[in-house]
């Protein structure tokens, strides 16, 4: 991405780490119809495996409503076309609850619409990304620091707390191409990258999440 003309290159934001956790969010939104397809979503793995997509969604979607549209918001006081997509942003996310609810309902007492709620919820959550990539993402390059951007991530991070963050980093990377997984860890604090190196790694790969 290149950067705004209004910050100069060295002061645009890295979104590595926000395209990466929406990266992930696809991922796990194809194993969830693949698994409602097969018949195999009401399997330990796959249970496992949703109930940690919701929660990063949550947090992430949480966070972003709470700390990062509003910065936006003020920064685009005077601008009624940018305040209009700041609040598609809010009611897209909105929109995405009662999805969300569905799946899980249909995920708990195996019902028989599950595959087409977790179609449902693929494209609404598909759609939604997208619009903020090619639409909020320049918005927030243009509007905000990179010392805004930091405060949002710092607001993530304490959301998030040492447990949160422990399943974070190697759900990002599972089944990540070599590449991706190096500019996500290139874009981690280096304390990061050892501890997950060391422990959280194999810790989440013995949950086996999504597993057949």
């Amino acid at each position: 991405m290149s950067a705004s003309p209004q910050h100069p290159v060295e002061d645009a934001i890295d979104f590595t780490i926000m395209y990466s956790t929406h990266d992930a969010f696809r991922r796990d939104l194809e194993r969830l119809v693949t698994a409602a397809l097969a018949g195999t979503a009401l399997t330990p793995a796959a249970q496992a495996g949703w109930e940690n997509f919701k929660n990063q969604l949550v947090v992430h979607h949480t966070v972003e409503d709470a700390e990062l549209w509003p910065r936006v918001e003020r920064a685009v006081a005077d601008r009624p076309q940018d305040l209009t997509l700041m609040k598609e942003m809010e009611d897209e996310h909105a929109l995405l609850d009662p999805l969300l609810h569905a799946v899980d309902q249909a995920m708990t007492r195996g019902s028989n619409d599950l595959a087409e709620l977790t179609r449902q919820l693929a494209d609404g959550l598909g759609n939604h990304m997208k619009h903020e990539e090619e639409s909020a993402l320049p918005l927030i390059q243009e509007v905000l620091t990179p010392h805004d951007w930091s405060a949002f991530r710092g607001a993530m991070a304490r959301r998030q707390g040492p447990k949160g963050a422990a399943m974070y980093v190697p759900w990002i990377l599972d089944g990540a191409s070599s590449s991706e997984r190096e500019r996500f860890l290139d874009a981690m604090p280096p304390p990061i990258r050892i501890i997950n190196r060391l422990f959280w790694q194999s810790r989440y790969q013995r949950r086996k999440l999504w597993a057949a």
